[in-house]
């Protein structure tokens, strides 16, 4: 049995393992940044679309921050393991809204994280004024 018990332990580690690394990156659920704004994603339908809501640490205008809709897309695809997404956030306490996309990945250890890169649309008053309305 002491022969048998190595043994056991490497077929054990040779079942998981693939199940490791087949793991694949899931938007739904929290999310907090480094900034210490927070977003909530739902579950994605068939389609791959979601729904949730953001609430941002930062912000440019005097307006109490709010927590804000948004809606998105996850790149549909089972092979994906890390996927490819983008989504909107109108936000409720301003006149603008803020477009990411990005991509969801999991580290060495394990853990999901997103890598999104952003820009922010205000609104203006005249197209003269076009210039500083995105960020």
């Amino acid at each position: 049995m002491v022969q048998a018990t190595p043994f056991l332990l490497v077929l054990s580690l040779a079942l998981v393992a693939p199940s490791l690394s087949a793991r694949k990156c899931s938007l739904t659920g929290r999310w907090v940044n480094d900034l210490g704004s927070n977003m909530t994603i739902s579950n994605l339908n068939g389609k791959g679309e979601f729904t949730g809501s953001y609430h941002t640490a930062v912000s440019a205008t005097s307006n109490e921050i709010q927590v804000s809709p948004l809606q998105g897309s996850q790149h549909h695809t089972n092979q994906n393991r890390q996927p490819t997404f983008g989504f909107t956030v109108n936000w409720s306490f301003s006149d603008s809204s803020t477009v990411f996309t990005g991509q969801c990945f999991i580290d060495e250890d394990g853990k999901e994280i997103l890598k999104t890169m952003w820009l922010l649309r205000s609104s203006v008053d005249s197209i003269k004024d076009d210039w500083k309305a995105t960020r």
